[in-house]
């Protein structure tokens, strides 16, 4: 039996721009462009051309390769001519395949919201779709605040709809814009939109203010429409938009989607959707869901030692798809809920070779839980545990030790007159039998320490020359001026990867130079380095 063809349109560059701290320069937008297209959507809405310099600069010339480029913008105003409006010519003019028009599909908005009458509003569908067909565009209209609308007066909504697909809009796409309707008053409706417009003409278009988005996209599917809108990681306004990351592999890899349907998204793109997904957090400067389903670092994570054990035997009985489908990896986190099961998958996995009946690993056990019970957490610090495993079995060369160090803050008038407080860290190592002072400055005690730390390493200097911190969490554990405070620090390379490292002190400075020494003892072991005599 065939398939239906599915067509995913994304809305991140637009619907995405909305979200609180998300702003985007010409270059960001021409990097979430060429990811789109590598991925495989079908549609790339840049946003509102003439809206502001950089999404008029973003339209000058044509960014994608195979997706269907597409530009954003109302219909033409009430009681003004075609040739009398200048955002609509902005659009026509615009270096994009398609133009996606949004229009009021709601009685109440076209008269509060447009003040006009609701035949003044028909018209503006109709002659602006009209309008960019004859000028060469696809044509796709955005009906706000669509199932509102129909839920109010049914009829009009509909006749929005029919206007636009009359006039030859190839979609038609149902706006649920506050975010609020459920999935079965999604399929109900689109079922009686499809008596009006076929569904292989219409689209759905889900916020996610009840977290419904992606549901209701389903829903939609289900009831008839062939056109999915949504954004990278569900950003957008309020709440989000319906999260395509989330999306594409439900329609991929779940039979009652899979067996019926098919998407532009290729097996090999959608190996890589948990690196498109993480690649698109750091150009939006965004921490990673470690939740986000399918392509979270906790999607496939199993922490409690019943389940690890059950896992290692059957990874299909805790695991809803294969992690590798989308380019993720299974975890089995170590913590004080673990058991032997959890040990020795994670040790597996970092190389290390163990029988599972070896008693070191009793010894190992007894003290990730006494660790945990003080305030440690390796289920986020994978490096420091696999360090700690590797020393309770001998594998962690002695590459460096130290000796002691201070650090000094020091609040004070610069010879400008202005007030900055300025740290400074001394720390004394032994590297290869050669005693080194290494003193540096730095935005605040840790920050120094990490810099005199790394400045001079003798012969592994250039291993770390890549290291770098990328990023710093600290919690208090108790209350009290004697609280145990736990520092989590992650640490990148040149390679692309990174890692976590933990310490855990009453003292917070102490506590971040373990983290720090740990990154720095971990960099050194998975680069190779040898110890120096």
């Amino acid at each position: 039996m065939s398939k239906e063809r599915l067509y995913l349109f994304d809305t991140t560059l637009r619907d995405g721009a909305q979200t609180n701290g998300v702003d985007f320069s010409v270059e960001d937008k021409v990097q979430v462009a060429r990811l789109l297209d590598g991925l495989g959507v079908d549609y790339v809405e840049g946003g509102y051309p003439g809206a502001n310099p950089t999404d008029t600069a973003f339209f000058a010339e044509k960014r994608t390769k195979r997706a269907t480029f597409t530009a954003f913008g109302m219909t033409k105003r009430p009681g003004v001519s075609l040739s009398n409006d200048p955002g609509l010519k902005l659009l026509l003019d615009a270096k994009a395949d398609a133009i996606c028009f949004v229009a009021k599909t709601w009685d109440y908005h076209v008269k509060v919201a447009l003040g006009t009458t609701n035949e003044a509003n028909l018209e503006s569908i109709s002659q602006s779709v009209s309008a960019a067909r004859e000028a060469g565009k696809e044509v796709l209209l955005d009906c706000e605040h669509f199932f509102d609308g129909y839920k109010a007066n049914p009829d009009y909504a509909l006749a929005c709809a029919k206007a636009a697909y009359d006039a030859g809009a190839r979609w038609v796409v149902l706006c649920d814009t506050n975010g609020g309707t459920l999935p079965e008053e999604i399929g109900a409706i689109v079922t009686e939109v499809t008596r009006v417009v076929p569904g292989d003409h219409l689209g759905i278009h889900a916020h996610d203010d009840t977290e419904q988005a992606v549901a209701n996209s389903l829903a939609a599917v289900r009831a008839g429409v062939r056109q999915i809108q949504g954004t990278l990681n569900g950003i957008g306004e309020r709440c989000g938009n319906a999260n395509l990351t989330s999306l594409i592999p439900t329609l991929m890899l779940k039979p009652v989607y899979a067996d019926a349907y098919e998407i532009g998204v290729s097996d090999e793109s959608l190996a890589g959707l948990t690196k498109l997904a993480h690649r698109f957090d750091e150009l939006v400067n965004r921490s990673p869901n470690r939740q986000a389903a399918y392509v979270g670092a906790s999607a496939f994570a199993t922490k409690a030692g019943i389940h690890a054990s059950a896992i290692v035997k059957d990874p299909k009985t805790y695991e809803h798809v294969d992690p590798a489908r989308v380019g993720n990896r299974r975890h089995v986190l170590v913590s004080d809920q673990a058991g032997k099961a959890n040990l020795v998958s994670e040790m597996e996995r970092m190389g290390i070779a163990v029988g599972r009946d070896d008693p070191r690993l009793e010894s190992l056990l007894r003290e990730v839980k006494h660790r945990e019970s003080v305030g440690y957490a390796y289920e986020a610090a994978g490096a420091s545990f696999e360090l700690l495993a590797r020393r309770k079995l001998g594998g962690v060369p002695d590459y460096f030790d130290v000796e002691g160090f201070h650090v000094t803050v020091e609040r004070r008038h610069n010879a400008i007159g202005e007030l900055v407080t300025v740290s400074e860290a001394v720390v004394k190592l032994i590297v290869g039998g050669e005693r080194l002072l290494t003193v540096a400055e730095g935005n605040g005690p840790v920050n120094a320490l990490d810099t005199a730390l790394r400045k001079d390493l003798g012969v592994y200097r250039d291993v770390i020359a890549d290291l770098e911190l990328i990023d710093f969490k600290v919690r208090i554990l108790n209350g009290g001026t004697g609280a145990v405070t736990r520092v989590l620090i992650e640490s990148a390379d040149g390679t692309g990867d990174s890692w976590f490292t933990v310490g855990v002190s009453e003292n917070i400075v102490d506590a971040s130079f373990e983290a720090l020494h740990d990154s720095l003892i971990y960099k050194l072991l998975r680069s190779g380095a040898k110890a120096v005599a």
